[in-house]
């Protein structure tokens, strides 16, 4: 199993992604919506693997919720550095993280692949995130 690890610009928050693929086959995702657009955010999960946040400076962690208010989008309260998102279905916490915080860049990755949720009800969207994202490990 590989684990890829990512953080913000300063360094206060970070994660390490777990997981048995190889970067040439993960999921990776570019949302179209106004807010992704604007941070650039292209994602990656896997339903097999998982996340474990490693924040040396915990209380520097900001969230951001809009749209349907069903996930905290993850931010660094200094330095403004995007992570991912997180969500919690079915008493289960889910992440899925954005590439451009890993550090090193995974090489082989595909493409991103353009998506659009736009029409997609809370409960569509949870049990899309429910199949798709990765378990978080940890606190």
């Amino acid at each position: 199993m590989g684990v890829h690890r990512g953080h913000c610009h300063c360094g206060a928050l970070a994660f390490e992604f777990h997981t048995a693929l190889a970067p040439a086959a993960w999921s990776v995702r570019a949302c179209q919506c106004s807010f992704c657009l604007k941070h650039g955010g292209v994602y990656t999960s896997d339903p097999a693997g998982s996340v474990r946040f490693t924040h040396a400076m915990p209380e520097l962690l900001t969230r951001y919720r809009f749209g349907h208010e069903t996930a905290d989008f993850i931010f660094c309260g200094r330095c403004g550095g995007y992570l991912g998102a997180v969500t919690e279905e079915d008493g289960q916490k889910l992440a899925v993280i954005n590439i451009h915080a890993m550090d090193p860049q995974p090489a082989g990755l595909t493409a991103a692949q353009p998506m659009s949720y736009d029409g997609e009800t809370s409960s569509n969207r949870g049990a899309r995130r429910a199949k798709r994202w990765t378990p978080v490990s940890g606190p």
